[in-house]
């Protein structure tokens, strides 16, 4: 009887896959040869294995899905949350030659029953869809009756409610996977810390193989402008326009400062349009098109900007206020360079402008007391028939969507909830313990200090004197083999401590003085009192590090605040209860 070495067999099948893969890179892509980490994503793919790819911007994440997609027998599956990357991936895979469609809002009826109809025939290789889509039953149901290859996740930190683009469409996508019968999934990223990788792969309920190739990208020379008015922040935004040659994006964190810069550079003479949310959709796919055909060179715009957006050949970034954090600072300045030539990368740090992210950071996270109304309204529905996400938003349509998805989220990971093959929702048969919502609620109030220390951690970037790289290498747990300097940030280049130094004196007793007391801001406490200038008068229901909640007469919805915007009152100051 013949027997096989199961080694020399296994290498025998690599090397037959591996000259296939070859052969397409060559006929269909027209590229030569895969990258390192390309080529251990595919193999991970193609061996059966739940995968998270953690690549930098222009690292070729399509690649890792299109060539398995083209290899294996059924549908591959890749969910996206913009519907413009969608589009530009399909036009994409129209040239190449690989049979793609696309399900999302933007069809019309004969459109989307095209794509319904050559997902059931299986006449095609990759569907493109919205998380939103995935996870509504008809599709789940249609999906069923065809061979399923991967499941590809792209924007994958958008899973983690630690991400720094935590989006509520994201988590039903687990429970959705696994009612497809639990295909592999490939989950693509350009950044994830350790925590985001953890949690990206408890949403899922999936062990991963984690392949990160690392962020550093040498071509890319970050410097930050330290500024002292805002003024001054649009005038030096204006020079480094002028004095960056190519194409470039702009990004305010408002729309407001948006505008501003927009009229500043037209009044220049420079060839600009803008994108934010608040222009008409078709506005802003027009601005878009002249950007990407290069009818206008520069680009500015909020964060609704770049997520997807493939524009190789961008040679500036510049941030004219901070990010939240430095994934969502690393995510947008990664969209200059993609081709591998030199770009740069500028951030404009005025002090204040640490005020603006504070401002988005207060979020009314769910409330023990909320959890515990959507748990209740869940078993009394469920009593009366199939509990449909449906029939659960339109019982509490005043929570809103977006909470309430936040709020079964939270009750499925306590176990008061499950969901069904059909994605119906499933009360536990047990009581609630005791103080169980407000552990549950207790991950939030964690997360909305999390992200004060990630705004602080990205002031401390601005601010500091050390090489730029490093410091975005040390944030993301990244090693680079001998890496000590870039030598090409602002840091690098005229190192700060030298130049300060020069002036300084240091006396024998420099340090031998007792610290100045820290100072001390408002004190609130829980039961108590305060004033909002807007609002009046109301009651302190939650404290979280320096954002105050507060119940206010004749309203049902507690509103958050920053302390600073609050006067504590004590007893005697308090209006008298009616």
């Amino acid at each position: 009887m013949t027997t096989y070495e199961p080694t020399l067999l296994h290498r025998g099948m690599l090397a037959v896959r591996r000259n296939t893969i070859r052969r397409l890179l060559r006929s269909t892509f027209g590229i030569e040869q895969l990258r390192d980490g390309q080529q251990r994503v595919i193999d991970s793919v193609l061996d059966g294995k739940d995968t998270l790819a953690i690549m930098p911007t222009g690292g070729g994440k399509s690649l890792c899905y299109q060539i398995p997609a083209k290899m294996l027998v059924g549908i591959t599956i890749v969910v996206s949350p913009l519907i413009s990357l969608m589009k530009d991936q399909l036009e994409k895979l129209d040239e190449l030659g690989i049979r793609s469609v696309q399900v999302n809002s933007s069809l019309n009826a004969e459109e989307e029953a095209g794509a319904l109809e050559a997902i059931a025939s299986q006449s095609c290789e990759i569907v493109f869809c919205t998380p939103e889509r995935l996870v509504s039953p008809e599709f789940i149901a249609l999906l069923k009756t065809v061979t399923l290859d991967i499941v590809v996740i792209d924007e994958a930190h958008c899973i983690s409610q630690w991400g720094h683009d935590f989006r509520t469409a994201y988590i039903g996508l687990g429970a959705a996977i696994d009612a497809l019968g639990k295909p592999p999934v490939l989950a693509l990223t350009a950044t994830a810390t350790d925590e985001v990788i953890a949690d990206i792969g408890k949403q899922l309920g999936r062990k991963l193989n984690v392949i990160n190739t690392g962020i550093y990208r040498p071509n890319l020379h970050y410097s930050v402008v330290q500024v002292t008015n805002a003024q001054e922040k649009l005038q030096q935004a204006l020079r480094l326009v002028q004095q960056n040659e190519g194409i470039g994006i702009v990004y305010a964190a408002t729309v407001k400062v948006a505008e501003e810069m927009l009229a500043v550079l037209e009044e220049a003479g420079e060839s600009v349009t803008i994108y934010h949310g608040k222009l008409p959709s078709a506005e802003r796919k027009h601005n878009q098109d002249m950007f990407m055909s290069g009818e206008r060179r520069v680009m500015v715009a909020t964060n609704a900007f770049g997520m997807g957006i493939d524009k190789s050949d961008t040679r500036f970034v510049i941030h004219l206020q901070i990010p939240a954090n430095l994934e969502s600072y690393y995510q947008e300045s990664g969209r200059a360079g993609r081709d591998g030539l030199d770009a740069h990368c500028t951030l404009l740090f005025l002090q204040d402008d640490k005020r603006i992210q504070q401002f988005f950071l207060v979020k009314h996270y769910p409330a023990a007391a909320e959890l515990q109304t959507v748990y209740t309204v869940a078993r009394e529905l469920a009593q009366e028939g199939p509990l449909s996400c449906e029939r659960l938003e339109s019982a509490l349509e005043e929570a809103g969507e977006a909470k309430l998805k936040v709020c079964l989220k939270l009750l499925k990971d306590g176990k008061l909830l499950r969901q069904n093959r059909k994605l119906e929702f499933v009360p536990s048969s047990k009581e609630p313990e005791p103080g169980v919502f407000e552990k549950l609620a207790e991950v939030y109030v964690q997360k909305a200090e999390r992200d004060r220390v990630a705004l602080d951690q990205m002031v401390g970037y601005a601010v500091s004197g050390f090489c730029r790289w490093k410091l975005l290498l040390d944030y993301f747990g990244d090693e680079v083999d001998g890496f000590e300097h870039c030598c090409k940030c602002d840091n690098c280049l005229n190192p700060p401590a030298l130049t300060l130094l020069d002036d300084i004196i240091i006396r024998d007793d420099e340090f031998d003085r007792e610290p100045a007391p820290a100072p001390s801001g408002p004190h609130f406490e829980i039961g108590g009192r305060a004033r909002s200038p807007k609002f009046g008068e109301g009651i302190v229901v939650a404290v979280a590090g320096d954002q105050v909640t507060l119940e206010f007469p004749g309203q049902e919805e507690p509103r958050t605040f920053l302390a600073g915007f609050l006067k504590p009152l004590k007893p005697a100051q308090a209006a008298p209860q009616q």
